[in-house]
């Protein structure tokens, strides 16, 4: 069994802003593999159950979108990791938005630091360590990502989606949604080879890719709990 994670914040005010893209590829997911279950409230989450279909079979798995709004997000990984007796290193997988990554652009990481997102801050103080797999999805300005120089990173990141980045969104979200299907089915290696072009390739970009100053967000995301009541709505 898999745990598949999408981070964002529960609202609609939030629906369409960068910091819920881990919630959109959920939602495509949810879509596909479980049309019509119906969604729980557990773990301080909404989940769905899930057989996902990729190259090698099936594999069941938690589809889980965190109600505790970001800050918080990993009081609920840690719960249902916990509950199903599940090694983070195996059979964790979380979805996360990532501004030093254009719009489009999709990356599998076996493990690594948080780059300031407080989502991945709270899931390794929980299980304490970041050794978990996760698929970085871009959100940032294209060509090359990051923000613009007189935003704060905290409203960027809460921004919406300009139309012309939510078209190039689009085939990114699909794209993290396959990704999610062979690690499920085929293991992590086996995904990173694929939607990363290759180990080499990837190790590549990694030894490249400049070092970002990574500072705290400036404002703090988190808010009361959503009752359950609201939560146990369907995943649309």
């Amino acid at each position: 069994m898999k745990l598949i994670v999408g981070l964002g914040n529960p609202g609609s005010e939030y629906t369409r802003t960068r910091h819920n893209a881990g919630f959109m590829v959920i939602d495509r997911l949810a879509e596909t593999h479980a049309k019509g279950a119906i969604p729980k409230a557990r773990f301080k989450a909404v989940t769905i159950d899930a057989e996902l279909k990729g190259p090698q079979g099936t594999e069941r798995c938690v589809l889980m979108k965190p109600t505790t709004y970001m800050n918080l997000s990993g009081q609920a990984v840690g719960e249902a990791i916990r509950f199903f007796k599940l090694q983070p290193s195996t059979d964790l997988l979380v979805l996360v938005d990532d501004f030093y990554l254009p719009v489009g652009a999709v990356r599998i990481r076996d493990a690594g630091g948080t780059g300031g997102h407080n989502g991945l801050s709270s899931i390794d103080s929980n299980l304490g360590s970041g050794v978990y797999p996760r698929v970085r999805i871009g959100v940032g300005e294209k060509p090359n990502g990051g923000k613009p120089a007189n935003w704060d990173q905290a409203d960027y990141v809460l921004s919406a989606f300009r139309e012309d980045e939510w078209a190039d969104l689009q085939p990114a979200l699909e794209t993290a949604a396959k990704a999610v299907e062979v690690f499920a089915t085929s293991g992590l290696t086996k995904a990173m080879n694929q939607f990363n072009g290759g180990a080499a390739a990837h190790q590549a970009r990694q030894a490249s890719r400049p070092k970002p100053e990574i500072k705290p967000e400036a404002k703090s995301e988190t808010k009361p709990e959503t009752p359950v009541s609201q939560t146990n709505q369907k995943v649309e």
